[in-house]
C-alpha cells in the first residue's frame, strides 16, 4: 500500500509559479522556530577530521540532560528525525502498525515502504507497534498516557519542546517505547540534519546499527551539544514563540480565520478555501501549508521579527 508524502516547503515551486526572489518570500509552510539558535564559532576540525567519539558523548549527555532521560535508557543521534523513522520499521517483524490520522504521513510512509499494515483504530484488529505524534502535526492533538495500549509504541516528539512539561519521555523505561526527537523544529536549523531516538538500550543498539557509524557530523556535533546545553536560550524561545502565536491568531482570527489548533511553532486554521487562500498569499510572496485531506485548513508557522509587516499585508488581500 503506498502512502502519499507531502511535505511543507517546496518554495523554489512557489517561487517559479508566482515570481520574485526567493530572499523576498515568507516561508510559512514549515513549523521550524524563524529565530534560529546562534551557531557561533566551529572548531576548524569539526569540518574536517571524522566525529570522535568524545564529541558524540557530549552530544548525548547533553541530550540526556536537556530531555531528562532516565538512567536506564540509552540515546541516538542520528541526521534527523527523519532517517530514524525510515528505519524504525525494521526493528520488528512485519505486521499491522497503528497510526491515528491525520498526522505526519512519513510514519505512515515508513511502514507501508517496509511491509507493514497500517492501520487506524480498530478494536477487532491488534496492532503491534503503535505511532503518536506528540503533540500531532498538523493540529495539536496531545496524547494520554492511557491511550498507550499497543506492545511496542513509537512517540514522537518533534514539536514537544515547546511545552516540555508533556514529554512522555519517562514511559521509555518501560522497555516498550522509543520516543524521537527533532532539533531542527524548536532551535530553527532544520538544514544542519539532527534527531535523536531514546528508549531501551537493545533497541537502540539495533537502530544504530542501521544508521551506521558517523552518522552526525562535527558542526551538527558541536552545534548541538552547545544547544542543549543551554536551557536559558530555550526558556526565552519558549515565551517568544508563545508570543508569536498569540499574536497571529490575533491576525487570523480578526480576518475570519477559525483556529484548528496547532502548537507554538506552526497553528491549523480553517479559512473555508484554503487553496484560494493559499493562492492569494502566493501572491504576495507568502508560502503556507496545505493538506490532501482537508480543502479548509490552512497551516502558517511565523515569521522572522522583521518581516511580520508583509504577512500581514498578504492576509489583506487574502481574508
Amino acid at each position: 500500500m503506498s502512502h502519499r508524502r507531502d511535505h511543507g516547503g517546496g518554495l523554489d515551486a512557489a517561487v517559479a509559479r508566482w515570481g520574485g526572489e526567493k530572499s523576498g518570500w515568507i516561508d510559512l509552510s514549515t513549523g521550524i522556530n524563524p529565530a534560529p539558535y546562534p551557531i557561533g564559532d566551529i572548531p576548524p576540525n569539526a569540518w574536517t577530521a571524522l566525529p570522535d567519539a568524545a564529541a558524540q558523548d557530549a552530544l548525548v549527555q547533553a541530550a540526556r540532560g536537556f530531555w531528562q532521560v532516565h538512567h536506564g535508557a540509552a540515546v541516538l543521534a542520528a541526521p534527523g528525525a527523519s532517517s530514524l523513522i525510515a528505519r524504525l520499521p525494521a526493528l520488528w517483524p512485519k505486521g499491522r502498525v497503528e497510526i491515528q490520522p491525520p498526522t505526519y504521513n512519513e510514519h505512515a510512509g515508513a511502514f507501508g515502504a517496509q511491509g507493514w499494515e497500517v492501520m487506524t483504530s480498530d478494536p477487532t484488529r491488534k496492532a503491534s507497534v503503535a505511532v503518536a505524534v506528540h503533540p500531532n502535526n498538523p493540529d495539536g492533538r496531545l496524547w494520554r498516557e492511557e491511550e498507550f495500549t499497543a506492545p511496542v509504541t513509537i512517540i514522537d516528539e518533534s514539536f514537544c519542546d515547546v511545552i516540555p512539561e508533556e514529554s512522555h519521555i519517562a514511559r521509555v523505561r518501560d522497555g516498550r517505547t522509543i520516543v524521537l526527537k527533532s532539533f531542527g523544529k524548536f532551535w530553527g536549523l532544520a538544514g544542519m540534519r539532527l534527531g535523536f531516538a531514546i528508549g531501551a538500550p537493545d533497541l537502540i543498539d539495533r537502530l544504530a546499527a542501521l544508521i551506521g557509524p558517523w552518522a552526525v557530523s562535527g558542526p551538527a556535533l558541536a552545534i548541538g551539544t552547545a544547544a542543549l546545553n543551554d536551557p536559558v536560550w530555550a526558556i526565552r524561545t519558549r515565551i517568544r514563540l508563545t508570543q508569536d502565536a498569540a499574536r497571529l491568531d490575533e491576525m487570523m482570527e480578526g480576518k475570519g480565520a477559525k483556529l484548528v489548533g496547532g502548537t507554538t511553532l506552526f497553528r491549523l486554521y480553517d479559512v473555508g478555501d484554503a487553496h484560494m487562500v493559499q493562492t492569494r498569499l502566493a501572491e504576495h510572496h507568502v508560502w503556507s501549508r496545505l493538506f490532501p485531506y482537508s480543502r479548509r485548513w490552512l497551516r502558517l508557522g511565523f515569521p522572522p521579527s522583521d518581516r511580520w509587516g508583509q504577512l500581514e499585508t498578504a492576509l489583506e488581500h487574502a481574508l
